[in-house]
């Protein structure tokens, strides 16, 4: 259940991605994009405490996991949306999609699980699956770029780490307290861009805006929900789906031309993916009869 959910907000972000693009060539930017769609959750995780009288208060132990949550949370936005100005957003993509590996690295010292070989490798296939999708483009390497592309890998493999460490505290409680952290960086940005525009500017592109902040609420719950469920390692493998499903909907939506190496690279992650399920169950104890 728990990778089935992840994979279903691989394919949510996967989504975002295309739609982000489209509503871009309308005018739109991605800070802009960003913050509404936090304000939004925010509005709508508001909504849903005061519809189920949920309360917000964060457990006891359970505050420094929760704050460093939102904090990796804004920080992985901030930090690979500020690459692309550096970099193709091909090499940004390949940069940042270490972070499984990353994530499958530092677990044993994280957590209490111990170090899998076979996991590192599924994850070192499941990277080149990537690599192979995206096609990194490598002119014009920025070592800014570079280094912010690295810094959102490192902040999303302790996204992980801190959703998982939080699982004591409750999925509303969760969500409000980590998107009223993001948000103030999410409006920084765009006071330092100088792209803020009115809510009504989103009408330029209703259809692309719409998916996107859909994309965002849906992808952002169910990874939320899929790491209250599987470990991060577990986890972080499957969202290597996410640029799979980026290209699958850019050929289908956009015309894009997908080629063999693309082909070649989907099939690996799909590969790794699997084989991740699989390693996931033989770990499992079997149910006493």
């Amino acid at each position: 259940m728990g990778i089935s959910l992840a994979l279903g907000s691989a394919a949510a972000f996967g989504t975002n991605i295309v739609s982000a693009q489209l509503a871009a060539q309308a005018g739109l930017s991605g800070p802009l994009l960003v913050f509404y769609r936090v304000f939004l959750m925010l509005a709508l995780v508001c909504g849903a405490a005061l519809l189920w009288r949920s309360g917000l208060a964060i457990p006891a132990g359970q505050r420094p996991a929760v704050l460093l949550f939102g904090l990796t949370s804004a920080l992985v936005g901030s930090a690979y949306l500020s690459s692309v100005a550096f970099l193709p957003v091909t090499v940004a993509a390949v940069v940042f999609y270490t972070f499984p590996v990353l994530i499958v690295l530092a677990e044993p010292l994280v957590t209490r699980a111990r170090f899998s070989p076979d996991r590192l490798v599924v994850a070192l296939v499941a990277f080149l699956g990537v690599a192979l999708v995206v096609g990194p483009d490598l002119y014009g390497l920025d070592p800014r770029g570079l280094a912010l592309a690295l810094i959102a890998s490192v902040m999303a493999a302790a996204q992980f780490f801190t959703a998982s460490a939080s699982n004591g505290t409750p999925l509303i409680p969760k969500l409000f307290w980590s998107h009223l952290l993001i948000l103030p960086v999410t409006a920084i940005i765009l006071l330092v861009t100088g792209g803020f525009l009115s809510p009504g500017a989103l009408l330029l592109a209703p259809l692309a805006v719409a998916v996107t902040i859909g994309g965002y609420l849906v992808g952002f719950l169910l990874q939320v929900m899929a790491l209250m469920r599987v470990a991060p390692g577990a986890a972080g493998l499957a969202f290597c789906a996410e640029p799979v499903f980026a290209v699958v909907i850019a050929a289908s939506v956009l015309g894009e031309r997908v080629g063999a190496l693309q082909y070649a690279g989907g099939a690996l992650v799909l590969a790794a993916i699997a084989a991740n399920v699989i390693l996931e169950q033989k770990r499992r104890p079997l149910a006493p009869l």
